[in-house]
């Protein structure tokens, strides 16, 4: 994550968004889904983002945008986590590849097993090279 020093109690949505790179409008539409993300209210009624609110901003940031996860993926691992920085230990499904002749196999069984979103890129990809022979 950033290394920044941040000096304020409270910030304001542009400052936040300025601070985390993350526009003002996904900001608003993360607060609305994840619900861990609720900055409070000056008497105004704008938002304002506290040093926590910002930690979680940059978490929520980077789960979704470096890491790929889904909302809901991102989601589960923020309410498991207790949304403790330091008790986060994500990791995507792809460092613990498996070769796609183990997948095929555990794939005859009825268990549903979970594929991260680089996995599923890849096997698109070489959809899109056996097309191109076809």
């Amino acid at each position: 994550m950033k290394d920044f020093n941040l000096k304020k109690l409270y910030y304001s949505i542009s400052e936040a968004s300025k601070i985390t790179e993350v526009e003002q409008y996904v900001l608003r539409y993360w607060e609305t889904e994840f619900e861990q993300l609720k900055p409070q209210k000056n008497r105004a009624g704008n938002r304002v983002f506290t040093n926590k609110d910002i930690q979680l901003i940059l978490q929520i940031k980077s789960l979704l945008r470096e890491k790929r996860y889904t909302i809901e993926g991102a989601k589960n691992i923020l309410a498991n986590s207790g949304n403790s920085k330091d008790n986060i230990s994500v990791k995507p499904m792809s460092e613990s590849k498996k070769n796609v002749e183990d997948a095929s196999a555990k794939s005859q069984s009825t268990e549903v097993k979970e594929i991260s979103v680089e996995d599923l890129l890849e096997i698109k990809s070489s959809l899109e090279k056996i097309l191109r022979f076809l």
